[in-house]
């Protein structure tokens, strides 16, 4: 291989982590550069930050910058599995080995064989869970629920938290032992708040799919507004903003005051201030042009459309304020879980990673 092609190699590799990984603030240059130096080891990677900033991103960046690159990549929400299936999620388990086992499974272990295995959320894992999954990491082997074979694996372990681990293990709600396996390399991601600058960048990228004419513009004022908001759903939240603003004011021009009212969903579906009348040759004035999302005569508006953006707004709150767990989303809107699923579907509401 010649230097060149070695130099262009390396050109397309930088071009994808920072098409995955948005965005030119030093916060986000540094885990770029963090992303790139863990990548070339098999070392196991915790990453640290809050809810909603983009942790399963970091992982896939992790897996795609290594030599498991073209492996499997696999990811299990730990705090949204019942605690009674997480070890069949984890190991797998044989037929009938508990009621509704009618048939083996594999489970992530083995599944991510060869590849990389993300354990989100891993600060929820209940503590016996806790002690099974750090006899996998020392000793590389699993035993299936219902079996006594032992298989080995050859997996990379990422796994990612917005808890404080430090309390969690002064207060005994995690074993030091599995941080430290867990964490021989310890990652912070940045919140939103710390690289406002990000925001344009990360508003195209979130823009990309979207028809031309759903697309939003944003003045100075507007931009300013968003760079001085707290951002507490992070990454996760400025997207559902932008879906927002695509749904609600699809193809125009925001303003600060535009902005302002979309930051609160409660309010998003608030009339824009009406235009200022205007003087014409005369006394007479002309009358400004009603909100588009006010019926009017000869202004329908789609109220199933309406309704629909509502309840998608919600469900993406909700989802956040439960930090991905079903379950809980399910409680805050008074919903029954399979119902919410059944929303989701219907919405093609992915469920998020933290």
């Amino acid at each position: 291989m010649t230097v060149g092609q070695t130099v262009g190699q390396n050109g397309e590799d930088r071009s994808a982590l920072e098409a995955l990984i948005i965005g030119h603030s030093p916060a986000v240059v540094q885990l770029r550069e963090m992303i790139r130096r863990v990548a070339r080891s098999n070392a196991s990677v915790m990453l640290c930050g809050p809810s909603g900033s983009g942790k399963e991103l970091v992982a896939r960046a992790i897996h795609d910058e290594g030599v498991r690159s073209g492996r499997a990549f696999s990811a299990i929400n730990c705090g949204a599995i019942p605690a009674d299936l997480i070890e069949s999620e984890l190991f797998g388990h044989e037929k009938g080995s508990f009621t509704g086992a009618h048939a083996r499974r594999i489970g992530h272990f083995e599944a991510s064989e060869g590849g990389t295995l993300f354990l989100d959320e891993i600060g929820d894992m209940r503590f016996d869970m806790q002690v099974k999954l750090l006899r996998v990491l020392e000793d590389r082997t699993i035993v299936r629920v219902g079996s006594s074979e032992m298989k080995k694996v050859d997996v990379r372990v990422i796994s990612a938290t917005h808890q404080d681990m430090g309390t969690a293990i002064a207060d005994g709600r995690f074993r030091e032992d599995l941080f430290f396996r867990l964490g021989v390399v310890v990652l912070q991601v940045p919140s939103l708040a710390a690289r406002v600058e990000d925001i344009p960048a990360l508003i195209r990228h979130f823009q990309r799919n979207m028809p031309g004419e759903t697309k939003c513009r944003y003045d100075d004022a507007a931009l300013a507004v968003l760079m001085q908001h707290r951002w507490p759903g992070n990454v996760r939240e400025l997207r559902n903003f932008v879906e927002r603003a695509s749904v609600l004011y699809g193809g125009e021009t925001l303003g600060a005051d535009d902005v302002a009212i979309l930051l609160t969903p409660t309010a998003a579906f608030a009339p824009r201030p009406a235009a200022p009348v205007t003087a014409t040759s005369g006394d007479e004035q002309s009358a400004p042009m009603p909100f588009a999302k006010t019926p009017a005569p000869g202004r329908p508006i789609d109220l199933k459309r309406e309704i629909e953006s509502i309840e998608l707004e919600q469900i993406h709150n909700a989802l956040d304020l439960a930090d991905g767990i079903i379950s809980e989303a399910a409680r805050l809107l008074t919903l029954k879980r399979t119902t919410l699923i059944e929303k989701m579907r219907k919405y093609g509401v992915q469920q998020q990673a933290a």
